[in-house]
């Protein structure tokens, strides 16, 4: 299945970064949009907004009258400042940008993994996004169908979720964090809140089935929300002894090359992540985060 509006040729490359005197920070060069960008040091809001706009815009992303669909994580019925759940600021304000490039509807959606209705409200991020004017649903059983899965590892089928293989534009909206079994979770991960069946059965041979069902939702912009990160005891957390601030932002077009950046903002190697592994090997983006490295805006 192909999805409509999928970019089949994503630019690796950032180019045109310059070091701006002694500072911590790069700027663009020229007006030249980059493909990956780190912003840090501002409210949520602000960082999202700046890391959009330094990637040439919304307008790079959405046009007027397209459906929207955003993924945030929204799995764990956790206050936000657990971080546990993407900020609900952070998606808040993708909601907005969308909206101000003219699309005619924002969706979002999350299989959760506590109850859903005390997971969309403790989390905030429902009445956020749906404040800002995106229509939040909850998962319907009937909604998924199944896909199949073309030069898979392992998964030769699998249920996805209708909305994000219909949408014209799909926005992935991970929180980094860590997590017991994959080390860290990010937006690769995140992926797993679209997709039915006994996902229990995908942390068997968890690596190659995560690149699988990435190979079917490609999202055209994935921004990682690390401005609250859980550093120990993901994925759901529970003591703020556990979160670490950052006040980092993430964003780009190659999913596999911003989850391997997460990984360096979180501290670990990429290439000690067997997951991310396998989805550089399965074509799906690149982790060689010494060919590509992200512009970077510090507010500070």
């Amino acid at each position: 299945m192909q999805r409509r509006g999928f970019i089949k040729a994503v630019s690796l490359g950032t180019g045109g970064v310059v070091l701006s005197g002694s500072t911590a920070w790069r700027v663009l060069a020229g007006d030249a949009p980059a493909d990956l960008v780190m912003v840090k040091n501002s409210a949520p809001a602000a960082m999202v907004r700046k890391a959009v706009e330094l990637m040439g815009g919304i307008g790079r992303f959405v046009q007027k009258d397209q459906t929207v669909v955003i993924k945030p994580n929204m799995s764990w019925d956790r206050a936000p400042e657990y971080a546990a759940n993407t900020h609900p600021e952070v998606a808040a304000e993708m909601v907005r940008l969308c909206l101000e490039a003219g699309a005619k509807k924002v969706l979002a959606m999350d299989r959760t993994c506590n109850e859903a209705r005390r997971c969309y409200i403790n989390s905030g991020v429902e009445k956020a996004m749906s404040d800002a004017g995106a229509d939040v649903r909850f998962i319907r059983d009937r909604l998924f169908e199944s896909v199949t899965i073309e030069n898979g590892f392992t998964l030769k089928e699998w249920t996805f979720y209708r909305d994000p293989l219909e949408a014209d534009v799909f926005i992935n909206l991970p929180v980094l964090k860590s997590h017991g079994l994959s080390k860290i979770t990010v937006g690769l991960k995140n992926q797993m809140g679209l997709i039915g069946k006994n996902r229990g059965l995908i942390h068997h041979s968890f690596p190659e089935k995560l690149a699988d069902i990435n190979r079917v939702l490609r999202p055209h912009l994935t921004l990682v929300d690390a401005t609250r990160v859980l550093m120990r005891n993901g994925p759901s957390g529970g003591s703020l002894d556990d979160v670490q601030p950052m006040n980092t932002v993430l964003a780009g077009i190659d999913p596999v090359l911003v989850d391997a950046w997460a990984a360096k903002v979180f501290g670990l190697e990429p290439a000690s992540l067997n997951w991310l592994k396998r989805a550089n090997e399965a074509g799906l983006g690149t982790m060689d985060t010494a060919a590509h490295q992200p512009v970077e805006y510090s507010f500070m």
